[in-house]
């Protein structure tokens, strides 16, 4: 085989500067098959022997031999080292001229050639781009999609395929396909041409790499993929095909006019079908089909709209169907079940329903399930479902009479910081406006203790933040002398003096709205960690600056009139000269903040 080859090759040569088209076929003919029984060697044969640079000559549209030498080219362009060669060869320009063809097997070999040449190859990719062979390939691929013959859908899978690789993970080429209108083609020919595996196939693969790009969302968004692609799974058995199905879907429900046409389309019971077939099963397949569907379906009630229309009211059979996945025992399910939750409870009205409902009961005993060696996403999945629940007024006292104080502080232990921010979460929302529970709870050594641990977790400021938040609701909420104590005992003071430094408004208010309440309720048992925290010259600092909000101003004066009564506070009040930034303040446009300045500077005038 090998000497016929290179006695092939070597007639090529000769032959295509004489044009004797005979000898030219015959010769074609053995490279043919030289490369379908051994195509790296054969390919490594032509390189070497320099035909490639002979072949454009060959590629004459009217010429008999033409479809044989595009052939050739797509065999050899097969390997990864023979693309950036083919494009040297000068190759591409002439390819593209052959896109302009009728004959059918010319555009089939071209549409080959130029799709494995573009295939992993930045200079294959450029070359066609350059040519403008990707326009006339979508020009085809519009005008062939109404037709449904046989021969035409090979040629479409072709041409589906050479766009693939032409634009697989290349932004700017795929939105540039976005840009000649490429998706609503696509889209067409997946419903007219359902029946084709290879052309579905082929749609399915160039619609999860276009889907990837933010730009092509508002286009799909315009066309009926919803329904095809739902319409497409349901006749699906195997597993192969249902997931390349949901490698699309995935990234197009991110949008939100697409969830709800997904919804709208019947995804929904598809996914609900994919999950009674899978819980139970113990093939690889069914545990990653049942993620998939589960995954899937928490991401189609992000949106509000597809949410509330699953919700009905709490009457939804959607609805109930999620909520029984999670006294589910399969781990999964529990996840996306308490995922869902949290999902639904984006506002009042469906927080107050679920609540009435019962869910929390359900949330309480998945947590009871997973205190030790629980697994961390159910754990993070059920706080959060939690915490939205505790959002409106009226659920937070029932929650806490149902017990969910008790059971979140079970997770104190946690090392898991994703873990920890929920629970920090969850608790703040509880006990916002219930001083009863933020008492009990501001009492609770063992947790200030673990919030003043936490407030210096570096390294996640998530939670350090959230540490610093519940350390001052609970003095806020509560009012109570003792939650004070056990805060100051605690060695919590410090960090709410420097909270008070955050550079989130809501956050400096929240703690020194805390510091003034502990100033007011023991400021003798305060004294010494205020002195040590600066807590004097941060005030001086926020009364100062021109950039802090009205609130922080009124808060801070708050403060220094409570802290007058303290012998070392005193004094350094008295040292800043905290008289000439507070008579400033008596001229400030808020008339709560003048009206402060002015008694403020009252009672520093009589205490200097």
């Amino acid at each position: 085989m090998a000497d016929n080859l290179s006695d092939a090759l070597k007639k090529l040569k000769l032959a295509s500067v004489d044009s004797a088209t005979d000898s030219v076929e015959s010769c074609l003919d053995c490279l043919l098959k030289a490369l379908a029984h051994n195509n790296a060697d054969a390919s490594e044969k032509i390189q070497e022997m320099g035909v490639l640079p002979l072949l454009p000559t060959l590629l004459a549209p009217q010429s008999s031999c033409t479809p044989k030498v595009a052939n050739i080219i797509a065999d050899v362009a097969k390997n990864e080292f023979m693309r950036s060669p083919c494009v040297e060869a000068g190759l591409i320009p002439p390819l593209v001229q052959l896109l302009h063809s009728k004959d059918q097997e010319v555009l089939l070999q071209t549409g080959r050639a130029l799709g494995n040449i573009c295939y992993d190859s930045h200079e294959g990719r450029s070359a066609v781009d350059l040519a403008g062979g990707a326009q006339i390939v979508a020009g085809h691929i519009k005008s062939l999609s109404q037709n449904t013959d046989p021969d035409n859908g090979k040629l479409l899978t072709v041409f589906c395929g050479m766009l693939m690789n032409y634009s697989n993970d290349n932004d700017s080429l795929q939105a540039q396909l976005i840009n000649m209108g490429v998706i609503p083609t696509l889209v067409k020919l997946l419903g007219l041409h359902s029946d084709n595996t290879a052309l579905t196939e082929m749609c399915l693969i160039a619609f999860g790499n276009l889907a990837e790009l933010e730009s092509s969302k508002e286009q799909f968004a315009s066309t009926n993929i919803a329904e095809e692609l739902v319409r497409l799974f349901q006749r699906q058995a195997e597993h192969e095909k249902k997931e390349m199905i949901f490698e699309v879907l995935a990234p197009l429900a991110e949008n939100d006019v697409i969830k709800l046409q997904l919804v709208e389309a019947g995804l929904v019971e598809c996914l609900l079908d994919v999950v009674a077939q899978t819980v139970d099963g113990v093939r690889e397949e069914d545990v990653a089909q049942l993620k998939t569907a589960s995954d899937l379906m928490v991401l189609l009630l992000l949106g509000d709209e597809s949410m509330q229309k699953l919700f009905e009211g709490g009457k939804g059979s959607v609805f109930q169907r999620v909520l029984s996945w999670v006294p589910s025992h399969n781990h999964q399910l529990q996840l996306a079940g308490a995922l869902a939750i949290a999902n639904f409870a984006r506002n009042d009205g469906n927080c107050i329903h679920m609540v009435e409902s019962g869910i929390v009961q359900k949330l309480l005993d998945l947590l009871d399930r997973h205190v030790e060696e629980g697994n961390v996403t159910v754990q993070h999945a059920a706080l959060s479902a939690l915490r939205n629940l505790a959002i409106p007024v009226v659920n937070k006292a029932k929650m806490l009479s149902a017990g969910v104080s008790d059971t979140v502080l079970k997770f104190l232990p946690s090392e898991m910081p994703p873990v920890q921010f929920k629970l920090l979460g969850t608790l703040r929302m509880l006990i916002d406006t219930q001083a009863d529970a933020a008492d009990q709870l501001g009492t609770n050594g063992k947790l200030v203790e673990r919030l003043v641990e936490w407030c210096e977790a570096k390294d996640h400021a998530g939670v350090m933040g959230e540490s610093n938040r519940l350390l001052s609701a609970l003095i806020r909420h509560s009012k109570s002398k003792d939650v004070v104590k056990t805060v100051i005992q605690g060695a919590g003071v410090k960090h709410l003096v420097l909270m008070a430094t955050s550079e989130h408004m809501i956050m400096q208010n929240e703690a020194l709205v805390a510091l003034g309440l502990i100033a007011g309720l023991d400021l003798v048992g305060a004294e010494k960690d205020f002195v040590g925290a600066g807590l004097v010259q941060v005030l001086h600092k926020l009364l100062s600056d021109e950039m802090s909000a009205p609130e922080v101003k009124y808060n801070s004066m708050i403060i220094i009139c409570a802290v007058m009564g303290s012998v070392p506070l005193h004094k350094e009040v008295q040292g800043l000269a905290f008289i000439d930034v507070v008579s400033k303040l008596r001229s400030h446009e808020n008339k709560t903040v003048s009206h402060q300045a002015s008694l403020t500077e009252q009672r520093l005038t009589a205490q200097s």
